[in-house]
C-alpha cells in the first residue's frame, strides 16, 4: 500500500497545472456613470492587520497543509507500526519478602530487612489505587502474610513486624506467590514444597499442579501475562525448599514475570549468633537467572536510599511495557485530518471559501 504515495506528487502536479497563470481567461468589468465619467470610489480606512505567524501569512500555507495531510492519509493505508512505551494492564502484584536470618545483616543500614520494609511501603504507596498488592514471607518455608488487596492499611500492618526465621526457600516464595496470583491454575504449593525434600515419585512430572489439572495447562510465552507480576526481595541465598530456577520456569510457563531485588552487598558482613559466625553475601547470580527466565529485570540495592530508588523505578517498569510493537494507523489518520482541517480553516478565513 506504500505505492499509494505515488498519488501525492500526481495530485500536486495536477493542481499546479490547472491553476497555472493564463489557464483560465480573466473577465474585466467596468462600470460607467451616466455622463460617461467613472465615479471616484470613496476611500475606506485600512484596518490594522492582526499579528499572525509568518507561516499563516504565507499564501501557499493551505496548499502545503493539504499536501501534508494527503501524504499522512496515504501513508496510513499501509497500516504502519511503531515501537512505543505503553501502559500495561497491571491488576495484581505479589511481593515475596525474604525473612531469613541473613536479612539481619547491616551492610544495608539499619538492616537488610528494615531497609526492605521501608522501600516496600514506598512501593505500595506509589501503586495506582486499583492495583491489588499481596505479601508473601519466606524463610524455611513460605506463607501468605496478606492476600492481594487494595486496602493499603492492611498491607502496611502486614509488613510492620516480620519475624526472622532460619532457612531461605526462594522457590517456595515464588510458587506460593504464583498460586495466589492464579488461584484457578491448579498449582498446589503445599505438594510442591513437600515433594521438594523427598525422593521423586513416578508421577513427579505432574507435581507442580493439583491432580487432574496438569495436562490441561497451556504454556504461555514468558512475560505474556501483563496483568500480574511477582517481586522477589531477598539477598539471593536459597538453601531450602524447591529449586528456585524450576519455580521461575513454572512462573514463566504461566506468563508471569518475577522481578528480583537484591538487598545487600557482594562482600557481605559477618553475622554472629549462638556462638557461631558466618559471612552472608548477596548472591546475584541466581536472582539474575530468575529474572532472565521470566523476562523480567534484576535490581541491586546496596544501601537504603538506593533501595528506595530501585522500588520507584520498579513501579514504573511494572506499569509500563517497553518496546511494544503497536499499529499507529489511527495516529496518522488523525494527523491527516487535523492538517486538512487547519488548511481549510486558513483558506476560509482568507477567501470565505475552502478552495
Amino acid at each position: 500500500m506504500l505505492w499509494a504515495l505515488v498519488a501525492w506528487p500526481v495530485v500536486c502536479g495536477l493542481y499546479l497545472w490547472f491553476t497555472r497563470p493564463g489557464r483560465w481567461p480573466s473577465v474585466h468589468l467596468q462600470v460607467h456613470g451616466l455622463a460617461g465619467a467613472t465615479p471616484t470610489p470613496t476611500p475606506t480606512p485600512t484596518p490594522t492587520p492582526k499579528r499572525r505567524s509568518r507561516f499563516l501569512r504565507w499564501p501557499s500555507a493551505p496548499l502545503c497543509l493539504w499536501g501534508l495531510g494527503l501524504a499522512a492519509g496515504l501513508l496510513a493505508l499501509a497500516r504502519p507500526q511503531a515501537v512505543l512505551l505503553l501502559p500495561s494492564r497491571l491488576d495484581t502484584v505479589m511481593l515475596a519478602i525474604d525473612t531469613s536470618g541473613s536479612m539481619r545483616a547491616t551492610d544495608v543500614l539499619p538492616s537488610r530487612l528494615e531497609a526492605a520494609q521501608a522501600a516496600v511501603r514506598t512501593f505500595i504507596e506509589e501503586q495506582p489505587i486499583q492495583v491489588k498488592v499481596g505479601i508473601v514471607t519466606l524463610s524455611g518455608t513460605a506463607a501468605v502474610a496478606q492476600a492481594p488487596t487494595t486496602q493499603r492499611d492492611d498491607l502496611f500492618r502486614s509488613i510492620e513486624n516480620l519475624p526472622l526465621q532460619r532457612g531461605s526457600a526462594l522457590g517456595s516464595g515464588i510458587v506460593v506467590a504464583l498460586a495466589n496470583l492464579l488461584p484457578g491454575s491448579g498449582i498446589d504449593p503445599e505438594k510442591v514444597i513437600m515433594e521438594a525434600d523427598g525422593p521423586p515419585k513416578p508421577d513427579s512430572g505432574h507435581a507442580l499442579v493439583a491432580p487432574g489439572q496438569a495436562s490441561n495447562q497451556v504454556k504461555l510465552t514468558p512475560g505474556a501475562n501483563k496483568s500480574m507480576a511477582i517481586v522477589l526481595i531477598t539477598d539471593g541465598q536459597s538453601n531450602m525448599g524447591p529449586d528456585v530456577l524450576k519455580m521461575a520456569q513454572l512462573a514463566a510457563d504461566h506468563g508471569v514475570r518475577v522481578y528480583t531485588v537484591g538487598v545487600g552487598t557482594p562482600e557481605g558482613v559477618v553475622l554472629r549468633a549462638q556462638g557461631m559466625s558466618m559471612r552472608v553475601r548477596l548472591d546475584e547470580t541466581v536472582l539474575k537467572k530468575v529474572a532472565e527466565i521470566t523476562e523480567a529485570n534484576y535490581y541491586r540495592a546496596s544501601d537504603a536510599q538506593q533501595l528506595l530508588e530501585v522500588y520507584r523505578q520498579l513501579g514504573t517498569t511494572i506499569r509500563l511495557e517497553k518496546h511494544q510493537l503497536t499499529e499507529v494507523t489511527a495516529v496518522l489518520l488523525s494527523l491527516a485530518m487535523a492538517l486538512v482541517l487547519l488548511g481549510s480553516a486558513i483558506s476560509f478565513r482568507r477567501h470565505a471559501r475552502v478552495l
